[in-house]
């Protein structure tokens, strides 16, 4: 995260270069002058809403304004600040002052951000894809860190084309994922991001099977008439319903038939349990190297149904 290198929170923290700074007071010194970003653990927030940062070599501390950077009339939050303590936080150094007797350092999270917006995300367009780390997660999606903990939703219908419950279905609190963007806000600062379009399109995961095949799926919704049973995060599908089954059980089902015209998978119920962890499932879609998508077509040529995302205009 260092000087045009903007990652999620938490991605240089044992790098040696950060630790290389952070052991002296000439190297927190070198930092200060040559504007790097920088990593370390914040320890404690005080009833000012301070945050005290263990660097190592000295105490640092960041105000409870430096904590976050906002925009227009928004003002920082008590929970902002009191969710960084026991969490790597990113910072500049901005000088040093002396307490009790012993040096300390002044520290801005927000400036660092700052930065992270105005040399990274602000030039971002739809389409590009970055990485991004799971911060928490809600019913409607999930938060995820775009950049020195600068905060983008993946609403849940982003997550996947295979419908979910909840987040939680799908990922956990620290996880690291690669995100497209969706739309940015110039005037409020809000990003929003997707990340189904990365999981391959229904003919890449059909492809992972054959009829007549008996696999492991997950089954994600009941209906009246029929059991979504999910394949791939990206692929689903329909079974006869039966009332024993519940939404989270593991399904062993059968491979009745593939219709790519219908987007279809008829599935045959052969076995369901809990309690024995999740099937392993493999990933399809983009190459971890792409950096842009200019629109994604999840539905076949030969399905009349279009299911698509356009990033940019044609």
């Amino acid at each position: 995260m260092f000087i045009g290198d903007f990652r999620p929170e938490g991605s240089i923290l044992a790098s040696p270069e950060n630790r290389e700074y952070l052991a002296s007071e000439q190297g927190l010194e070198r930092a200060m002058n040559e504007g790097v970003i920088l990593e370390a653990m914040a320890v404690r927030c005080d009833s000012d809403f301070r945050l005290t940062v263990e660097l190592g070599c000295m105490r640092g501390y960041i105000d409870r304004e430096e904590v976050l950077l906002t925009h227009g009339e928004e003002t920082v939050r008590d929970i902002a600040v009191i969710t960084r303590v026991g969490k790597a936080v990113c910072f500049k150094v901005m000088g040093f002052f002396y307490e009790g007797g012993r040096r300390v350092a002044r520290l801005s999270r927000r400036e660092a951000q700052r930065e992270c917006y105005e040399s990274f995300l602000c030039d971002l367009i739809p389409g590009d894809v970055i990485e991004a780390k799971v911060t928490h997660l809600e019913s409607f999606g999930a938060f995820v860190d775009v950049g020195c903990g600068i905060v983008s939703l993946l609403s849940i219908d982003c997550i996947s084309v295979s419908r979910i419950s909840h987040p939680s279905d799908r990922f956990r609190v620290g996880d690291r994922i690669r995100v497209v963007i969706k739309s940015l806000e110039p005037d409020t600062g809000r990003i929003f991001v997707s990340h189904k379009e990365l999981l391959g399109t229904w003919e890449q995961n059909a492809a992972l099977f054959e009829v007549g095949q008996t696999v492991a799926g997950i089954v994600r919704s009941i209906e009246t008439y029929g059991i979504f049973v999910e394949l791939t995060p990206n692929l689903a599908g329909l079974a006869e319903y039966r009332p024993d089954m519940t939404v989270g059980q593991v399904a062993a089902v059968y491979i009745k038939n593939i219709i790519p015209e219908r987007m279809k998978l008829k599935l045959v119920l052969i076995d369901s349990y809990r309690g024995e962890g999740e099937p392993s499932r493999r990933v399809v879609g983009y190459p971890e190297e792409t950096v842009h998508i200019a629109s994604w077509r999840y539905s076949p040529a030969c399905c009349p149904r279009v299911i698509e995302t356009v990033f940019e205009p044609s």
